[in-house]
């Protein structure tokens, strides 16, 4: 029974904190989470910049961070969490989405390189076959002895 005690502790503790935080309106925990999901928002802004990629779902993680912000001025934890836990997995996704348009952009233009330098090199074999001098092999006619 004490094994299970021993396991259940950091439980305990968790639920402690949160029953803290409960009674004195937002925890500390919640507020570093919005705070952290601030930044993870600016981040997603600069990584984006003005790429129409990622834009919607940044725009949703500012309007959950804004929620998040409104619910811990109301003082209301549970809601403030999860506001800011969304704003961040909106951010996360808005940079995902820039880096997988960029690196497709780049992956079409290495594509369409190579693409054109198989054009190139086939019309380099076709002129250097056009263009070589007959040999005498090539221009004897067979004798009919």
């Amino acid at each position: 029974m004490n094994s299970l005690h021993i396991k259940l502790a950091p439980v305990y503790v968790a639920l402690a904190v949160v029953a803290a935080g409960c009674s004195s309106g937002v925890s500390e925990l919640t507020k570093d989470r919005v705070s952290r999901s601030e930044v993870a928002v600016q981040q997603a802004q600069q990584a984006i910049g003005n790429s129409e990629s990622g834009a919607v779902e940044l725009q949703h993680a500012r309007d959950d961070l804004d929620r998040a912000k409104q619910a811990v001025a109301a003082k209301k934890d549970e809601p403030a969490q999860r506001y800011a836990q969304q704003a961040q997995l909106d951010a996360d996704l808005a940079i995902a989405k820039t880096q997988s348009a960029s690196a497709r952009k780049a992956a079409d233009e290495l594509s369409a390189s190579i693409q054109t330098l198989k054009q190139e090199s086939a019309r380099g074999v076709n002129n250097a076959q056009q263009s070589q001098p007959a040999t005498a092999s090539d221009t004897t006619a067979p004798s009919n002895q």
